[in-house]
């Protein structure tokens, strides 16, 4: 419901910037469920054109970094929420982290927005002592607190909820190594926080005076070492507790490797969480219960958010998912159509079968590919694939898909990404594994008046350079038997629903 001021129902005019990742993803929801109004901005409206919010939330598609964008998404706000990070981006991140702060900072400020809300990450008060990652999100806290609109700097650590990034690193560790050999930080002390307390300080966060202008801590009420909450898991899943060897001299880069391996998250996630683990990483004080009072109910324990996460992915209900985060080196422009290509070198592979069947049952096996199902063609080869791609550090294929068989736009798939789904007719993958250029694959079917279909597998590749010539000609041979063979088991995996 929306906040009750003086008597009266009073609704804000909200801005949520990162509401295509796990955290803004969920606090938009509840934000339209507490009557406000609500803005968002993406750099790419397509990701969201599947999120079940999308016709209660106004869209401004646009960049953080162009004072334009951001102040037609500024005009007429109260509350900016500032959710996006660099989790997954390499290279000069910071310098771009804080050209997108004082932006948002600088464009919030002429538009006479009242509240910024930020959620960064619990660090020690020593910037020496932080990686990267952590000390650009405090260099982001910096801006926004200088920008001369009241902001409040939510600092969080490790979020414990189904489909988070911290969660799952816990959980696939745990699950495949019964005895695991471990940097000594995994005897540092961690303040977890369940997802749902994070969003009750998002939202409390609206009520807060504006004389309130600093960062806090926000933690859960267990202090607990990395190697007590791989165990606490352990126990919630039912398994034994794991046996911990600690090895002083396993970097960070190294554990992210072994993590990148072992578990379906990629090294370019792995590294920056590990990094952020190098220290203690709890609250320093508790300021924040003087700013917003704890909830009613108390905050959860890390056990019972275990718990919660786990029956949340038993009943395949995962709001957002760490599995739908940008990786560093992803296209994100869509494909161009097909006149565009003219003048280009573009490689495809085209094919077409006749389905003695309802484009309905086609269509069921498209929207179910990957992930548990597969991907109807010589599995020993594509797992392969997938390991060779997680050995340079990409996604491989051990990602997966959040539901088992639906799809939205945005989603992640395995190694690729949906980037756009006309359901019952179209699908098309933009690749994210490594390779020397920019892949796609497109599946579609089209219905026949007598009730059957043809089915219409593409795939399309645009080289880099001489290195992304010489893949596809070394991949080509192999094409004729996995495309071929891929096309010909869809079509028959369709038509077998039809005699079922």
């Amino acid at each position: 419901m929306a906040r009750v001021k003086n008597g009266k129902k009073t609704s804000k005019r909200i801005l949520v910037t990162g509401a295509t990742g796990y955290i803004g993803g969920r606090l938009v929801p509840r934000l339209l469920a507490e009557g406000h109004r609500v803005r968002v901005l993406a750099r790419n409206a397509e990701k969201l054109r599947d999120v079940p919010w999308i016709d209660e939330v106004e869209i401004v598609e646009g960049d953080l970094r162009n004072a334009a964008d951001v102040a037609r998404a500024c005009a007429d706000i109260d509350v900016i929420y500032y959710l996006v990070h660099s989790m997954g981006q390499r290279g000069d991140f910071e310098s771009v982290e804080q050209d997108c702060a004082r932006t948002v900072a600088e464009q919030a400020a002429v538009a006479g927005v009242t509240r910024i809300i930020y959620l960064g990450g619990l660090h020690p008060d020593n910037s020496d002592e932080l990686s990267k990652h952590l000390r650009s999100r405090a260099e982001v806290g910096d801006i926004l607190l200088a920008s001369g609109v009241p902001t409040l700097a939510l600092q969080a650590g490790v979020i414990i909820g189904s489909g988070s990034t911290s969660f799952e690193m816990i959980r696939h560790l745990t699950d495949v190594l019964p005895v695991m050999t471990a940097p000594k930080w995994v005897g540092n002390l961690i303040q977890p926080i369940a997802v749902r307390d994070v969003m009750y300080y998002l939202i409390a966060a609206l009520d807060v005076p504006s004389s309130v202008n600093r960062a806090v801590d926000i933690g859960g009420p267990d202090v607990l070492q990395y190697k007590d909450m791989m165990n606490g898991y352990a126990v919630e899943a039912g398994m034994r507790p794991r046996k911990i060897l600690k090895l002083p001299v396993l970097t960070p880069y190294l554990a992210s490797q072994w993590v990148n391996l072992v578990t379906p998250i990629p090294r370019a996630l792995a590294v920056p969480i590990i990094a952020s683990l190098q220290n203690d990483c709890v609250m320093h004080n508790h300021d924040i219960d003087e700013i917003i009072p704890r909830p009613a109910e108390g905050l959860v324990p890390y056990r019972r958010s275990v718990h919660l996460a786990l029956e949340r992915m038993k009943a395949g209900d995962l709001e957002t998912s760490w599995q739908n985060a940008s990786v560093d080196g992803a296209p994100s422009d869509p494909l161009p159509t097909d006149p565009e290509w003219a003048g280009h070198r573009v490689y495809t592979d085209d094919r077409t079968r006749h389905a003695q069947t309802s484009a309905a049952n086609v269509w069921r096996v498209i929207e179910g590919i990957g992930g548990e199902h597969g991907w109807y063609s010589l599995p020993v080869a594509w797992a392969a694939r997938g390991f060779a791609d997680k050995l340079v550090g990409g996604v491989g294929l051990r990602r997966g898909r959040v539901h088992t068989d639906t799809l939205k736009a945005g989603e992640a798939l395995d190694w690729w990404r949906v980037e756009r789904i006309d359901r019952g007719r179209f699908l098309r993958l933009r690749a994210e594994m490594k390779v020397p250029g920019l892949a796609w694959l497109e599946l579609s079917v089209q219905p026949r008046p007598d009730g059957t279909c043809d089915y219409r597998q593409r795939a399309i590749f645009f080289p880099r350079g001489i290195a992304g010539r010489l893949y596809w000609t070394s991949i080509l041979p192999f094409h004729g038997i996995i495309f071929s063979g891929m096309a010909k088991r869809i079509v028959a995996t369709a038509e077998l629903m039809r005699s079922a």
